[in-house]
């Protein structure tokens, strides 16, 4: 796998990135259990926006003094693509997550906790598939047509089910779960395991935790094969796939309380996940320049938006 990165960009962001999670898991984690105000969530989602701004303009400006203008240019469009179409997709997840606490009535102040270990577990997980996938390009060619026709696929499927309320009643992992584990009734603070009558079992945390996780590996289904229809370079691929994740857990909280004005945003999803898809399947034949692609996906998406914001007004008059 080849890669323009210098070890000036690899050192930023690894730097930047345990700098973030030392933030999140140390600094924030000595409040203890607290809510997170929507105002607070706009401040660290403006924050980690700034970081990833910040390190698209390091990137640009070191591909510049190595390689020039031009291809600075290109690699910077395929960071900010590949970044908003990772972080648009995190929205998504965010109503995943919604679901999965109003499903087990999780207290709002045991939330930050369980996010903070998903978007962990989605970090890790999440580089392990980008490498493993950017190893199977490399050496098979041909999975790039699978991959396009995959995202065509799965665009087509969410503009299906865009309307369809997602449930854990009948989910089969859940009721096995409940089945196999010893499991406790209540929570206990932030706890995922804890004692009752002398037995060490499983608090409901442990439950939202394993669903949250499980969330995670699906929609990074979706979103690797989505990146590399972006770019082919792995650093650019990870570094835009991990600065969208970290200020997932702000985003959530800043959008928990207004997810139904984002009524139409799976059919602008959908539309983009079948542009990538399309894109990738054209690839030997017509290479779609990435400051096009990013255009067209700010207009799908900033469409979407503006839509979904109207109709929320035109229902609130109503």
């Amino acid at each position: 796998m080849e890669t323009l990165a210098s070890p000036l960009l690899w050192t930023a962001f690894a730097v930047s990135v345990f700098a973030a999670l030392a933030i999140d898991f140390v600094g924030l984690n000595k409040n203890g259990q607290q809510t997170v105000s929507f105002k607070s969530a706009l401040k660290w989602s403006l924050v980690w926006f700034s970081l990833a701004l910040a390190f698209g303009a390091l990137l640009w400006w070191e591909t510049t003094n190595t390689f020039g203008s031009a291809v600075a240019t290109e690699k910077a469009a395929e960071y900010f693509t590949g970044y908003l179409v990772e972080k648009s997709l995190a929205v998504d997840n965010v109503f995943v997550f919604l679901m999965i606490f109003s499903y087990f009535a999780l207290p709002i102040h045991l939330q930050r906790r369980v996010l903070l270990y998903g978007i962990l577990g989605a970090i890790i997980l999440r580089a392990v598939m980008i490498f493993v996938g950017g190893w199977l390009l490399t050496e098979f060619h041909w999975l790039m047509y699978v991959f396009g026709g995959f995202l065509v696929l799965m665009g087509i499927k969410m503009w299906q089910g865009a309307d369809e309320d997602a449930s854990l009643d009948d989910n089969k992992l859940l009721n096995w779960l409940k089945n196999h584990i010893p499991l406790s009734k209540d929570y206990d603070g932030e706890k995922f395991f804890t004692w009752e009558n002398g037995k060490r079992v499983a608090t409901p945390l442990f439950l939202v935790l394993i669903f949250v996780e499980l969330s995670d590996v699906i929609f990074a289904v979706d979103s690797i094969p989505a990146i590399f229809a972006i770019t082919s370079d792995p650093f650019i691929v990870l570094t835009s796939n991990i600065y969208a994740i970290l200020g997932l857990r702000a985003m959530y909280f800043m959008l928990a309380g207004v997810a139904d004005r984002f009524s139409l945003l799976n059919y602008g999803l959908a539309i983009v996940l079948v542009f990538i898809g399309t894109k990738m399947l054209l690839l030997d034949v017509f290479k779609i320049p990435a400051l096009v692609s990013l255009a067209v996906i700010v207009t799908i998406l900033s469409i979407t938006m503006w839509l979904s914001w109207h109709k929320a007004k035109k229902e609130l008059k109503a």
